[in-house]
Formats: structure tokens, sequence, C-alpha cells
């Protein structure tokens, strides 16, 4: 390229950036973009690259020499061997040098410096003898660029989670190892320029200067320089007392706390050393810092010490002066009060691990007691400061007046739960509730102090397990008394910080429900509580739970008819449709509970009718709708009814659901379930023939009712069958998004299915749900990725059906099947983890069946049987199933397919190698599956597979399949069958899960299969203009 050209190109470029960072125009932004990628990967890029950097003063605009870097950086780091020829890679570090000599002082910005420095470490990094080449030429260069350049070059000492691919694990580790050959300079030169004498020479301020020291000396650190450093040395070395006193600065603290914390976390010996500081720290730096409010020096401390004493906690717990001094110090953290939790919450760790080893069973007996005794006043402190801390103290609520507390503080009290029962084994559970109620509140008076009622009521439910574990005597009396004074409380009084102190009560109503139902006169007020907290929102959900608790654990208490009074007036408020349907599930299971302890039937038919009641209402209605479509007119009106009308079928579906249960099995008899089939299904079948099952919400709730109904119903729902599963298909013939249509014929299948008087009427459903336009464009890949939902329940339904159905139900949809297989293998390559998971599911029941029949007849084949016709499938769609599996294999997503693949491919091992060895060999054998295999690998486009790697996976692949197979037949024959827990049995089926992980891992950056192409273009232009933004990430 001769002079004219290069200056051709120059301008070019600096026009191409210039658009690419100011320009107003998308399309020519995209066009700049798309001009700088082809010069990047071009070879003119070196030299144009190089020339910018070099050229003469004044220099180039800052954004063109920042992009020059940048490129000459990833052409560097670019996989391959993009590297120019041996003998210039010597003349680009000069050039990179002389650079970083230019630019390293103002005006330059210091990002230009970073970038080049950057590049220079990646050189090294690359190429032979690079990083003592880099070494040998640092004294020509100006200390603030030996700084910079010092503190990136050990960053590449780790992958680059910038996707700086180009380089091996093992190269990495020679590249630190020679790193590290040069430490003991590198510290010496830290030391030095931390002594040196304010100048002004070379520009940089003295706060900056020690600030970069700090930043160098942390890369450092984590490369690992002080690893043979002996710990005597290193307790007293000059630069950890350099870093020790910056923590006075406040323009340095941040980078020093950085660098103490990652030399203890490094260096076992260092705590100790750390831990004598710690009443300096505390009155030089923590106290003063807590009276001025400094929260980032706050923050910092809190950081530090935790990391010390979580390094230590031997030396912690044996309670010296500097271990109370540490904890004392982390308690006035945990106490400082700000506008989020985060220096709180930041300590929680080390609290933990401080209890845990001083509760830890290797401890011997004397000396943990002795250090129980000693930090019993610290933890009792520690859990005053943290009910402080976890109050709720806001004015902010939401439009429902539940107050909006802080993420922060809701954040905090769920990482609390841990510490809490620690605190509590440490105390004791009787000292525990006696510190949580021992606060003296004036009951007489009228304003209790609700947010320390609500902080104490939330400590005690995060602790229930250990205390009902502990079986202590816990008097109540206290909890019944507020328990009583909510329980009184008119709406009018009720406000949003009121009702979180609800939502903390009913999770200890909750959690201790069978002590608190143990006594009769408690019954009434704890249910008249429930009813008032389960009115609001941010209370419903600990109230509804505590309710059907207390249902559960007070069966002998609950039906009397005061109780069943207050619990049908709450079911009654559920017709106001304010509840979260969740909550309602939780009422109406309290209430099925309560009427299973009723023993006159004829009273528990009655109260059931009048459970349901307001259910039917709400559906009649809807059906009412559809008659009169003038009560449609009215939208707010009608998308009420229906909401109303999905809450009631719901609620059905409840009820339906929890009279199968084990507890309440004795609630209903063949007269209650005939009584309730005759109400339900005529409701449902109209329905079913209604305009408004279009309405998602209301189909699903439909399906759900019905096989909530058919569980417990059984036998009963015979007669209805053909009528049931003409509903569904019809219906999903009519609204083909509507999955929940295809879900509910499986549950059919799978309860019928297996009755050889339904077969026929099994293959119809089967018929007409394949009949779908939905389901006949399940032939790509991408469809497969639009419609995930409808992939994961039409492969449900083929698994029920080829598990379920009777052998002539199965010889007679053999078509059917072969195509639901097919359908199955494409949708296997889905980049949807749900939807290629479901298929790859069915695949493996439909191996596993074809297994069971051929092992029930090895010496013949039965006319007859449903084996031939699905062995025969096999034989037809096996290369299909074997090609598609390996596609799954390839990309981003493969590692979540590993299981699902090896364990197909072992059974097709199974079969095919049992096969060969009796009469079936004439329909498949082992030649199968080895053609298979060799079509497939071989077929695959030579980018996918890394060179000679086809000819080493055929044999490989092979003998590992043979093995797997052989394991898994083993596992299903004779006694092996009863021990058979799934597949991957044996060495074989190990090695095989091993050698598929492997290859996905492999061929995880794999360029994405054919099928998937089309996504790739619509986003390319997006991921061409994020590859050449000009900002570094580390700046």
């Amino acid at each position: 390229m001769d002079a004219g050209e290069a200056s051709e190109l120059q301008a070019r470029l600096a026009a191409a950036v210039h658009a690419l960072n100011h320009d107003a125009d998308p399309s020519a932004r995209l066009a700049a973009n798309q001009w700088l990628l082809a010069l990047q990967r071009s070879p003119q890029g070196w030299a144009v690259a190089t020339a910018l950097l070099a050229a003469p003063d004044p220099p180039p605009p800052a954004d063109l020499l920042f992009f020059a870097a940048q490129m000459l950086r990833r052409k560097i780091q670019a996989p391959g061997p993009a590297l120019p020829g041996a003998g210039l890679a010597p003349q680009l570090l000069d050039a990179l040098l002389l650079a970083a000599r230019r630019f390293c002082a103002a005006p330059a910005p210091r990002q230009l410096l970073t970038q080049i420095c950057l590049a220079l470490s990646a050189l090294a990094l690359r190429a032979e003898g690079g990083v003592d080449g880099l070494f040998a030429r640092l004294p020509h260069l100006p200390a603030p660029a030996v700084l910079e350049l010092l503190t990136v070059l050990p960053e590449e000492a780790a992958q680059d989670q910038a996707g700086d691919t180009g380089v091996d694990a093992a190269a990495r580790c020679r590249f630190t190892r020679e790193l590290l050959a040069h430490a003991p300079a590198v510290l010496e030169f830290l030391h030095s320029q931390s002594e040196k004498v304010p100048a002004n020479d070379d520009g940089v301020p003295l706060h900056e200067r020690n600030r970069r020291i700090l930043r160098c000396l942390l890369s450092w650190v984590r490369v690992g320089c002080f690893s043979e450093t002996p710990a005597t040395t290193l307790a007293t070395h000059p630069l950890l007392t350099f870093a020790l006193n910056s923590l006075q600065v406040p323009f340095s603290f941040d980078v020093a706390i950085e660098v103490m914390t990652e030399l203890v976390s490094q260096h076992q010996e260092l705590p100790e050393a750390f831990l004598s500081k710690m009443p300096y720290i505390r009155e030089v730096l923590l106290l003063p810092a807590l009276a001025n409010r400094s929260e980032k020096i706050i923050a910092g401390l809190a950081c530090l010490m935790c990391e010390v004493g979580q390094a230590a906690p031997a030396l912690v717990a044996e309670g010296g002066s500097q271990a109370l001094a540490l904890a004392d110090a982390l308690l006035r953290c945990v106490a400082f009060t700000s506008e989020d939790w985060e220096i709180a919450d930041s300590t929680l760790q080390f609290w933990c691990s401080l209890a845990h080893f001083i509760l830890g069973t290797d401890v011997k007996t004397a000396k943990r007691n002795a250090s129980q005794e000693l930090f019993l006043p610290v933890f009792s402190s520690l859990l005053d400061a943290l009910l402080f801390r976890a109050q709720i103290d806001t004015d902010e609520h939401h439009t429902d007046g539940a107050p909006c507390i802080p993420d922060g503080l809701a954040q905090f009290r769920m990482n609390l739960e841990e510490l809490l029962v620690d605190i509590c084994l440490l105390l004791g559970a009787p000292a525990y509730i006696n510190k949580l109620f021992s606060r003296g509140w004036d009951f007489s008076s009228q304003s209790v102090p609700w947010k320390e009622v609500e902080v104490r009521m939330y400590a005690l439910s995060m602790v229930a397990d250990t205390i009902l574990q502990d079986e202590s005597p816990f008097d109540f009396s206290m909890i019944m008394h507020f328990v009583n004074i909510l329980s009184s409380r008119t709406p009018v009084e009720l406000n949003g910080s009121l009702f979180m102190v609800y939502k903390s009560f009913g999770d200890v109503i909750g959690s201790y429900s069978k002590w608190l139902s143990s006594s009769q006169c408690n019954i009434k007020p704890l249910l008249l509580f429930c009813a008032s907290g389960i009115s609001k929102s941010v209370s419903s959900n600990a109230c509804s739970l505590a309710l059907r608790k207390l249902c559960e654990d007070a069966s002998s208490f609950i039906h009397e008819p005061q109780n069943l009074e207050i619990l049908f007036w709450i079911s009654e408020g559920m017709d106001k449709g304010n509840l979260r349907l969740e909550d309602e599930e939780e009422i109406i299971s309290a209430i099925t509970h309560a009427l299973s302890s009723v023993h006159d039937k004829e009273l528990r038919k009655s109260l059931l009718a009048r459970l349901l009641c307001s259910s039917y209402s709400a559906v009649e209605k809807i059906i009412d709708i559809d008659r009169d479509n003038s009560l449609r007119q009215n939208p707010a009106t009608y998308t009420q009814s229906l909401d109303l009308a999905v809450r009631g079928l719901y609620r059905m579906s409840a009820l339906f659901g929890h009279l199968s249960t084990p507890i309440t099995s004795g609630l209903v008899d063949d007269d209650i379930i005939l009584v309730l089939l005759g109400i339900f299904w005529p409701l449902l079948e109209k329905l079913f023939r209604s305009s408004h099952m279009e309405n998602v919400s209301l189909s699903e709730a439909v399906c759900r009712s019905l096989s909530s109904a058919i569980h417990i119903c059984g036998q009963h729902f015979h007669v209805l069958l053909p009528k049931v599963l003409e509903c569904l298909s019809t219906n999903f013939l009519r609204f083909q998004r509507h999955d929940c249509f295809l879900r509910t014929s499986a549950n059919v299948i799978e309860e019928f299915g297996h009755k050889e008087e339904f077969g026929a009427l099994c293959v119809r459903t089967f018929e007409t749900l394949s009949s779908a336009s939905s389901i006949l464009t399940l032939n790509s890949s991408y469809t497969c990725d639009q419609e995930p939902d409808l992939v994961e329940a039409y492969t449900y339904f083929t698994s029920m059906f080829i598990r379920c159905c009777p052998k002539e139900a199965l010889i007679a949809s053999s078509s059917l099947l072969e195509l639901s297989f097919q359908k199955a293998a494409v949708c296997s390559t889905a980049m949807h983890r749900g939807a290629a998971l479901a298929a790859m599911s069915y695949m493996s029941c439909f191996l596993e069946v074809v297994l069971a029949a051929v092992l029930e007849s090895p010496e013949c084949i039965p006319n007859g049987s449903p084996g031939v016709a699905l062995i025969q499938i096999l034989a037809r769609c096996g290369e299909g199933l074997l090609s598609n599996v390996l596609y799954a294999l390839l990309g981003v997503s493969a590692l979540s397919r590993v299981h699902k693949s090896a364990t197909i491919l072992q059974q097709l091992a199974a079969l095919c190698s049992f096969c060969e060895r009796t009469t079936w060999k004439a329909v498949l054998n082992w030649s199968s599956l080895c053609g298979w295999l060799q079509s497939t690998v071989k077929s695959l486009p030579s980018e996918y597979l890394k060179q000679g790697e086809a000819e080493m996976i055929i044999p490989l692949w092979l003998k590992v399949l043979e093995d797997a197979g052989s394991d898994y037949l083993h596992s299903r024959t004779g006694d092996n069958i009863r021990n058979h827990q799934g597949y991957m049995q044996g060495k074989g089926g190990r090695t095989l899960k091993r050698i598929i992980r492997d290859f996905a891992e492999s061929h995880r950056n794999a360029p994405t299969p054919v099928l998937h192409n089309m996504r790739m273009e619509l986003n390319s232009s997006v991921l061409m203009v994020e590859d050449v933004v000009c900002v570094d990430p580390r700046v």
C-alpha cells in the first residue's frame, strides 16, 4: 500500500469513526459500522492503526486514536493466526510502546493509554517471549505508562470475559508463571513509587498517583504476587503498610479496601495480623466515620472486617480483646441507620460463620461452652440491632393502602432467616422468646407500638422450626392478646402499616398453629383474625395459609357451628374478587378440611352445596350472557362476570382436588360424588359449547376444574367420556392456541386410556387433535420456538397416548405415531429449552415402549403386536432421530440437553443391540445404528466439526454406545429390573453421558444450525454494531 492509498484509507477511517460516534442518522452509523468491521478484519488494519498511533504532531483526534488502539487489540486477540509474521511482532511491540510513551500524560485522555496497554498485554500473552521482552523495555517508559501497563498486564492471566477465546488455558498458565517471575521487581517498583517525593514532572497529582499504585497492586495481588512471600514478611511488608495508611485518604480508600480484602482472602496467615489492627480501625477510622455518617467509609470497613472475621473464625471465637473490638465494631455497623440496608446486610455472613463455628460439633465441649458464654451478650445485642434495622418504618403506601416496603429492606429481612435461627440456637429458645417479649408493652394504652410488635412477630416466625423442635414451654397469652385486639378492629381502623402486622401475625399463627389450636377458646379469635387479614393483599397470603393450617390442626373443634359460620363468612368474601387465586385455594382447602370433621352426612352435603353455590352462580351468569348478547354491550360488566366465572371454576377445581386427598377422603361417598357430578358436568358442557371459550383464562379454568373432577370422580365419568373428549378436541380445533385442551385430553387418556373399551375413542381423539393446522405446521425448529407451549402440550399428549393406551389403539394409530415421532425429533432442535426437552421426553418414552414390546417376545415377532408397528416406525425414522439429536448438541443451549440426549442414545443402542441377537434383526439391527451414525456425521457441514473429528467420532461413539446399550439391557432383565431407576446405568452409561457432554461443551461456539439462520439474520445488524463500540468496559 503506497502513501497515497494509506492517506486515503486514513481519511475514510476518520470519516467512518466520526459517523459511528456522532452521526444522528442510524443508516449512516450502520454503514460506518460495517465498513469499520471490514477494515478491522483486513490485513491493512495493522498498518493503518500503527500509522495513526505514530502520526506526527499534532496527533489525530482522540476518538480516532482510541479506535486505532482498540482495533490493534482486537486483531491481536482474534482467534487463529491473526498476528502478523514473526518478524513484524517486535515491530508492533515497539510501535505500541512508543505510543504508550507518547500518550501517557495530558492532554491525551487516560482511556487511550489504557487501550494501548491492553493491546500490549494481549501481544505479550501471544508472542514468543512476550513477557520477558516487554519487561526488558519497561525502563524506557515514563512511570505513568509503566503503572498503567503493569495494572492491565495481570488481567490477561484470567479468561477474558469479553470473548477473548484465542488463547487456551495452558498458554495462560505459562503467561502467569512468566509474570510471577517478575513479581519481586514489580513490588519493588511499586514500593519506590509509593515513597517517591511529590513532583510535577509527570503531571500526575500525588493522590491520583497513590490510587494508581493501589490499583496496580490489586491486579498483582489477584494474580498471586505474594504467593512465595513468607508470612512474617508479608504481615510487615511496606506495601501493606502503604495500603493501610491509604485508608485515611478518601480518594484512595475504596481501592485500599479492595487490596486488603483480597490479601486476607488469599493468605490464611494475614487475618491474625489484621485482627491486631482492629482497635486502630475501630477508634481511628470507624468511630469518626459513624459520627460523620460517612457511609462509603463505614461500608468499606465493614467489608474488610467481615472478611477478616470469616477468614479466622477460630481466632475470633477465642474472644480476645482484639476479637471483641472486631465484634463491637461490626455491631455498630449493623446498628448504623441509613437509607438502605447494604451495610447491615454485608455483615450477616460473618455473624453466621461465627455462630456456626461456636455451635460446631468439631469443637470441644468445654471450649464451645466458654465461647458461647463469652459471646452471648454480643449476640443478644446483635438481635436488638437486627430487630431495630428490620423495622418497617415507611409512610409510603400503594393505592390499596399497603405499605411500600423498600426493596433493600425486603431483601435484608429475607437474608436474616439463617442468622436468626443461629441466634436462637446460641441463646436457647426460651431466652430468644423472652428477648422478643421483654419490651413491657402497656396493653391498656390505645397506641400499641405496632412497628415493634410486627418485627418481633417476624423474628418469631423465622425460627418456628427451631422452637418447635426444642419443645420448650411457650406462653401464647401475649400473642392471643394481640390477636384479640387485631380481630376486633373495624375496616375503618385498618390501614396499610397495620396490615404488615397482620401478615407477621399470620405467619406466626400458621407456624405455631398446632400449639395455638390446642385450646378451644383460641379458635374463634384466631378465625376472626384470619378473616380480617385476608381482606387485604399484603396479608391475604399469610392469613389464608394460617387459616388452612388452623383447620387442619383444630379438627376436634373446627366443625362447631360458630366456627363453620365464620369460615363460610370468609368464603362469601371471596365473591368480591379481590383475592389472588392461590389465596382462594387455601380458603377452599381450609373449609374442606373443616367439613371433613362434620359427621352428619346430610349436613355435609348441604354445606358442600353452600360452599359451591356462589361458584355455580358465577358460571351460570356467564352462560346466560352467551344466550343474551345484549349483556355483552357493557365491556366492564362482561369482564367482571368473566373474572368471577374464572374464579368460581378455580374454586371448584380446588374443592375437587382437596376431596381426593387422604385427609378428606371420608368427606365424600358415591352419593355425594353423583350429586356433584350431576350439577358440575352440565354446567361445564354448556361452557364448552359457548363462545366464551375463546378467552384463555376461562378455557384454562374449565380444563383445570375438569381434570380435578375426573381425578376424584373416577369411574363415574365413564359414561361421560365420549362427550368430554369430543368437547376437548372440538374446542382445540376452534381455538388452537389454547394448549390447555391438549393437556386435559392427555389427563383423560392417562386416567382412562388403559381400558380397552375406550381404545377407539382415544384413537379418534388423537386423529382429531393431530388434524389441527397448528399441529401440522410443527415441522421446523423455528415454528417450535414460536409455539413452545403447544409443543410441550402436544408431546405430553402423545406420551400419555403411547404409554397408557391398549395395544389395539397403538396399532390403529401407527401412522399418527410416526408423524408425531418425526415432529418430536424436529422439535428437539428448538432453541426453547422447555419445548426441546419435552420433545426429547416423548422420544424417550416412545423408545421405552418399543423396548418393552421386544423384550416381551424376544424369540418371535407376534402377529398383532404393537411392537411390530412401533419398531417399523423406528426403523424408518431412526436416521432422522439421530441426526436431530446430534444437531441439538450444537450451540450454546446444548448443555441443558446432554442428559436427555444421552438417555435417548442409550435406549436406541440397547434396542439395536437386542434386536441384533433375536428374530427382530430383520426389522432393526446394529448395522442400522452404524449406518445412521455414519450418515449423520458425514452430512454435517464442515464448519460444525473440527478437522479430523468426523473420522474420530464414529468409531468412538459406536464403542461407547455398544457398552451403554449392554448396561441398560442388563438393568432391565431378570432381578435387575427391580433396581432399575432410569438410565445411565453402569460404566458404559456414565461414559456415554461424559462424551456427550464433552461434545456439547466443545461445540458451544459452533455455527448455529441452518434451521435458525432466519433468526440470526434478523439480529445480525445489532450484533455488528455492538461489536465495534469504541468504549472499553474497563474504563
